[in-house]
């Protein structure tokens, strides 16, 4: 097996491991997703078991990723970027970087409904960055309750109970940059920021 070969497959596990962690599943919940063994999975993280076909697919399958993700395989001769959105929360998420682990980037789609939805705050660790492309997005920060236009943004720690809604009903498009290690995004603003956590243009 010829070296490239062999570091494909080693980087395998790290990569298994960073993709788990991120969508916070545990290793016993994907073992009863995959039927795997916890014990397999954990040897296939930790570079003890070498990745086959019979492991990696039923993992794909339940992370809704192509296999070439699972194993960081280069695409040839297709130019075109594949994109395979995720549907969490009644919201669509349509990942934008390919690296596990660090900042992930998302293009996030709110659908419209009837009537718009009451508020459910939640927390978690790290550190959010929003840009809204389209509609009007309602972002309940603890206490605040701010609408942002097309063309705000928006920066807050998710430590801090968030929501994040359509303001009248209607499709929302955003960007969004999510550090779960908490580091703040750098961007380069007018002299004059608006406090911590507050919309900007």
């Amino acid at each position: 097996m010829d070296r490239d070969t062999n570091d494909v497959l080693a980087a395998v596990g790290p990569r298994l491991r960073a993709l788990r962690r991120h969508r916070g599943i545990t290793l016993a919940e994907l073992a009863t997703a995959t039927g795997v063994s916890e014990s397999t999975l954990s040897r296939l993280e930790s570079g003890q078991r070498r990745a086959t076909l019979e492991l990696l697919l039923p993992l794909a399958r339940v992370y809704n990723v192509p296999l070439d993700d699972l194993v960081g395989a280069p695409r040839t001769g297709d130019p075109r970027v594949h994109l395979t959105p995720i549907h969490r929360f009644g919201m669509t998420f349509v990942p934008l970087s390919r690296r596990p682990g660090g900042v992930q980037a998302f293009k996030m789609i709110i659908p419209a409904r009837p009537e718009p939805a009451e508020p459910t705050p939640q927390t978690h660790d790290g550190f959010e960055w929003l840009y809204v492309l389209n509609g009007r997005l309602r972002l309940v920060l603890g206490e605040r309750d701010l609408t942002l236009q097309p063309g705000e943004a928006a920066e807050f720690d998710t430590s801090l109970p968030h929501w994040l809604g359509s303001a009248d009903g209607g499709v929302v498009e955003l960007l969004i940059l999510f550090d779960p290690q908490g580091v703040r995004t750098h961007i380069h603003t007018a002299p004059h920021r608006p406090p911590h956590g507050e919309s900007r243009r």
